[in-house]
């Protein structure tokens, strides 16, 4: 009897540990899902997304709804990674009603891999994390990885202000393992309370354009610079 006891003791011992330290993303997920959309790029000589894409590029990606100028709440802009929409004739969103927008292409910046587009509707723009950033922090991603859809993934932050990757010309990533498939370029990289800390922009591999562990995402800083010295050719 005493053997079980002390068996059940370890027991509980241990399911405390875990639910304390276990981590619960829905809170991330229920704060940022409304600002995410599937972004769905169609290449001159096709009449609808998915279909000659450059070589290298996923058929389609993922963006958000970002604050420019004195917008708080809604917003009529999206951010997502250059590479998504580079050379695409139209440019299409979904978003999370599965609602399907034209949208207008603003501003392309390959040296640092932001583009900004215009949607005709507004959306609920992302909240940017005023937290420091460090290393072990949770963070997931909320992106269309393999298009299958909005979906959820998590890890930690592994590093931050990787420079010289060779990526962009342009770089400040923050290093992550949470899992980033094509598709999920130009995802938000977002805190356990939904807040923004980067978009997810590169996988770091030699061999197949899958999931290593080994990801990365534009920091907020360099985002934040971005808007700021191009808010006039904004509107």
């Amino acid at each position: 009897m005493k053997k079980v006891l002390f068996l059940l003791h370890l027991v509980s011992i241990y399911l405390i540990s875990f639910n304390s330290n276990a981590h619960d993303a829905s809170k991330a997920w229920k704060n940022a899902y409304k600002s995410t959309v599937i972004v769905l790029p169609t290449w001159p000589g096709f009449n609808k997304p998915g279909y000659g894409a450059p070589k290298g590029t996923a058929p389609a990606g993922t963006g958000f709804y970002i604050s420019i100028g004195n917008d708080k709440v809604e917003s009529n802009f999206i951010m997502t990674a250059a590479h998504v929409i580079k050379n695409s004739s139209i440019v299409e969103i979904k978003n999370y009603k599965n609602e399907y927008d034209e949208v207008k292409v603003i501003l392309v910046d390959y040296k640092t891999d932001i583009a900004i587009l215009k949607s005709n509707n507004k959306g609920q723009s992302i909240t940017f994390s005023k937290k420091k950033i460090e290393n072990g922090n949770q963070v997931c991603v909320i992106g269309n990885s393999f298009g299958l859809g909005q979906s959820l993934s998590c890890g930690i932050i592994s590093g931050k202000n990787r420079k010289g990757l060779g990526f962009n010309q342009i770089e400040n990533f923050i290093q992550t393992d949470a899992a980033v498939n094509p598709g999920a370029s130009g995802a938000p990289l977002v805190n356990e309370d939904g807040q923004l800390e980067g978009m997810v922009d590169a996988i770091y591999t030699k061999e197949a354009d899958i999931d290593a562990g080994v990801n990365f995402a534009i920091d907020k800083e360099l985002i934040q610079k971005f808007l700021k010295s191009r808010s006039n050719k904004i509107n």
